[in-house]
């Protein structure tokens, strides 16, 4: 990237455009606007028309909010989220955007922004072809955010026939070599064609990963033990009463259910 920086304005509210265009437009020796979007279906077109090296981009907005609008990004330039709704100001998106602005944008404010920017554009120049680290956590964080896909039963072979198990019914799964087995609220257990990681990507968020060959159902936790070496055992709420023993490196995922 080469400054002045391609910047392009998304924003649905005309007085906040204006601003922040006045606020920016003194530091044309960092920014270069070229277009301007009042929504994120426009935002999509301008991007895609000047491949901007940064933009401002609202939050809340008509037809694409701004989260939407960058998941349909092919190549994330760097992102400055600006909005008036400070719940949104949630450490995910500081991290993994190069800032966050509240409105009414304030120039002293802003100057901390560029400094962020400049010390970006500096560091990519002394590493060149290295990529983007903001932008490569933005595209992570919205892939985990999008909504999974409602599940309310997964098939299994019974014999010559296929079961579906109600997801209400499952309460962990165990892998056993190279076998990962279902098991049920009535101590029924069955073997399945996936594997854990398969299953983690596709499984509710209630369902939860607690060692390297288990997955369990929260909803069906009877107790948690503590075991040795930062590791727990969890007691299903099942009629065998089963017992997970979760793995040391995921502590904190188990932490997280006690202090719910």
């Amino acid at each position: 990237m080469q400054f002045p920086l391609k910047t392009i304005l998304i924003d649905d509210e005309q007085l906040a455009l204006s601003r922040l265009r006045r606020l920016l437009e003194k530091h044309n020796d960092t920014f270069s606007i070229v277009s301007e979007a009042k929504n994120g279906a426009e935002g999509l077109v301008e991007i895609d028309k000047h491949h901007p090296d940064v933009i401002f981009l609202d939050i809340e907005m008509p037809l694409l909010n701004g989260f939407e609008m960058l998941s349909k990004l092919v190549k994330m330039p760097l992102v400055v989220f600006s909005t008036a709704y400070d719940q949104y100001a949630i450490r995910a998106f500081e991290e993994n955007s190069v800032d966050y602005l509240l409105k009414p944008v304030e120039n002293d404010r802003l100057l901390k922004t560029i400094e962020k920017i400049r010390n970006i554009t500096q560091a990519a120049h002394s590493s060149p072809g290295s990529s983007n680290p903001y932008s490569e956590n933005l595209l992570r964080l919205l892939e985990e955010m999008k909504p999974k896909r409602e599940m309310f039963s997964l098939s299994v072979k019974s014999g010559d026939r296929i079961l579906l198990i109600p997801m209400t019914e499952i309460t962990h799964f165990e892998a056993e070599e190279k076998y990962v087995f279902l098991n049920t609220l009535d101590g029924q257990k069955y073997l399945l064609n996936y594997t854990l990681t398969s299953l983690e990507e596709k499984l509710p968020n209630h369902y939860l990963r607690v060692s390297r060959a288990g997955i369990v159902n929260s909803h069906h936790i009877k107790e948690i033990q503590k075991h040795f070496n930062g590791k727990y055992v969890i007691v299903m709420r099942d009629r065998k009463a089963s017992q997970v023993t979760s793995g040391s490196t995921y502590g904190d995922a188990i932490r997280h259910l006690l202090d719910n």
